[in-house]
Parts: C-alpha cells; structure tokens; sequence
C-alpha cells in the first residue's frame, strides 16, 4: 500500500464518503482507498469488536457467471463443492493452480441453477478473469462470465451491535445462517445481504448498485437512530481490516496465500474436497491430483501457525521463525491485537515443528522475540 496521489486510481462509489469522514487515503491493488479515518486504527479496531463498523469493500472482484455450464466451471476451478450448493448458500474456497498453489481464495454465491456471484481479491481479479475464461473455452463451456466490480459497490457491516439491529429491521434478514445470503429490494432498487465477513465478528457484507450506495448508508443510519438502536455505526479503514482479520486467523492473499505455496499449508481442509468428481464426467478441480499426491506422501512440508509474543514488538512478514536456535520457517502477517493486548503472527514453520506449545524466538535482525506456538485462532467472536 502507498499514499494515493495519482489520479489514474479506481475510486470505489464511497469515496465522497471517505472524504467526508477525513480518510487518510491509499493506493491498494489499483484503488484509492482509506487506510484509516480520523482516529487510530486501534480505535477504529476496538469499535468493531465492541460495536459496529462500515468497511467498504468495494474494490473486491464481483464476477457474474451464468449459463448452462455455470456450475461445471466452478466445479473445474473451485476446490470445494459446488453443484450441491442450494439457492442462497454461500461457500468459501482455493482456486489452484495444477501444482496446486493458490491463485486466489473466493467465496461464491449461489444465486439460481445457472447463476453464481464470485467474489475474488481486488489484486486478482484481473488474472481470475484471465483463468476462468481460459478454463471456458478450453472446455467449451456455455457461460456468460461478466466483471461487475465497477457497476456495484460491496460494504460490509461489521460488529456485534449490527445483527441486533438488522433482527429488529428485518426478522427475515436477522435469522440469516453463517454463510447464506438473501435478495431484498429497498426502494428502486435490488440488493444482496451475505452473513459473511473478513473481521471474526458478526454481521453482514452488501452488494447494491454503484449509484445507490450512498442513499442506502444514510437510511441504514436513519434506522439506527428511528428505532433506538445501540449501533453506533462507524467507518473503519484497511489498517484495520488487516488487524482485525489476523485476530480472526483468516488468511490474506500475499501473506499467508500465493501460488507457490500448497493449499494444504493453509490448515484450512474445509475449503478442499479432494475426493471431488463431477457426476457426469468424473472431472476434478485444477491443482487435486497434486495436492491428492502430497497427501499421500504425508502432507505438506510447511503447515500455518499462530505465535503469541513475549513482547511489545511486532513480527513482520519474511522474519525468520527460530526452535533452539534454527530457521524453521517465517512469518507472514504480524500486529500488536488491541483485542488481547498482546502482540501476535502468523507464520509457515516446518510442520513436524508445529505442536501447539512449542517455543519460538523471532528474528528482528537486532533482536530476538520470544514467543510460542497457539491454535489459530487467536479470537472468536461470541455466538
């Protein structure tokens, strides 16, 4: 991330937003968008965890994909399930590559038999566009991918004020499981509200027209108030999005995700189904033969851990991991949680090195951070 200071930057349909709540604004994956507001990012952190906060999120990939062989695509491309996914139902997974490294991590959408909404990291969406479209006409599938990233806008609504109110304005909405989503229209226009999210707390992440996002804001607000609720709802940047989700143990493309890394290091076997075949044809997702082929061989070499430090200090990514004294991995992702008041990482260590308990020591390059290996993650948001 840099300090956005060219004009050939997207802006997402918030940005008078941001500009109204004085956002520090950055260049991140081609967009200009706020860092953080006029406050501390462990404000901005603690406020979602405690109340409710607005992410716009709207740089993130919306792919459409409909037609007849809608699902067979993400079946080819996607290393979870998909043609069983009901109406409504939302599922995060990999996309690979064939020696199954990551491409991306998605979540798609199910929203009719031949209709999916992808939704993909703003810095891929270029190169999954590129992958999916070659996976289409190398299997002449009928499918109608279409890029709706600038046509919409994506907010998420985060924090455990926001289902109380979303309960009292919609008991439809408020019963909503982990990972569905539904369809309501508000005034002219259609929306989507997902119960998912990138923070480990409750609430909800909107799509809706580009151009209506701005009213829609404002009336959610104006509810708030009209019925008396305890959301008090603020805008929060990037920085902390990144924090918040490293408390979650939720992995970031770049950090802890990339195409040179296995999907099994991840330590997230649900979003894989080796064992995945279409019906029809018995085809398999991109990148299952060679990660069926490292689970054989007895699993990956490196596997995803969480480290707890003794210290004030923060980890950063690539800083070496050392047991007794030896390189056995490095980090990836590193804060200080305003959460636990302790400073946390995660990182890729050798995986019979691994075990819950194990002491570390973190090289700084000046010093050395003692620190020990815990379950991911570091916090979960009460039911």
């Amino acid at each position: 991330m840099t300090q956005a200071s060219t004009t050939d930057l997207l802006k997402t349909p918030l940005h008078q937003y941001h500009t109204e709540y004085n956002a520090q604004m950055v260049d991140y994956a081609g967009w200009e968008m706020p860092i953080k507001y006029d406050t501390s990012v462990h404000d901005e952190h603690v406020h979602c965890r405690t109340n409710g906060s607005l992410f716009d999120v709207s740089h993130m990939g919306r792919l459409s994909i409909k037609g007849k062989d809608a699902a067979r695509l993400l079946e080819r491309t996607c290393t979870r399930r998909i043609g069983d996914m009901q109406h409504g139902q939302c599922r995060y997974s990999f996309m690979c590559n064939e020696t199954g490294g990551v491409l991306d991590d998605v979540i798609a959408m199910r929203l009719d038999d031949e209709e999916f909404l992808v939704v993909v990291n703003g810095a891929n969406r270029t190169k999954i566009i590129a992958h999916l479209t070659a996976v289409i006409h190398e299997r002449s599938f009928k499918v109608k991918l279409e890029d709706r990233t600038e046509k919409t806008a994506m907010v998420a609504i985060q924090g455990p004020k926001v289902m109380e109110l979303i309960s009292k304005v919609s008991e439809e909405l408020g019963a909503l499981k982990r990972f569905r989503f539904a369809t309501k229209n508000l005034m002219i226009m259609k929306i989507l509200i997902a119960r998912t999210g990138y923070t480990g707390e409750n609430g909800v992440e909107v799509f809706l027209p580009a151009s209506a996002v701005s009213m829609a804001i404002k009336l959610l607000q104006k509810e708030a108030v009209s019925i008396e609720s305890d959301l008090d709802l603020k805008p929060c940047g990037l920085a902390a999005r990144d924090t918040l989700r490293l408390e979650a143990g939720l992995p970031l493309y770049g950090h802890e995700l990339s195409e040179t890394i296995s999907a099994h290091a991840v330590n997230m076997p649900f979003a894989m189904n080796l064992n995945k075949a279409i019906e029809d044809d018995g085809e398999t997702f991109i990148g299952q033969e060679a990660l069926i082929k490292e689970q054989e061989a007895g699993g990956p070499s490196i596997t995803l851990v969480g480290i707890e430090l003794d210290s004030k200090r923060t980890a950063r990514q690539d800083m070496p991991v050392l047991v007794e004294g030896n390189s056995v991995g490095s980090v990836t992702s590193g804060c200080m949680s305003p959460t636990l008041g302790k400073s946390i990482a995660m990182a890729y260590i050798n995986t019979d090195q691994s075990e819950p308990g194990t002491k570390v020591s973190i090289d700084t390059g000046r010093a050395q951070l003692e620190g020990v290996i815990v379950p991911l993650p570091f916090y979960k948001a009460p039911k």
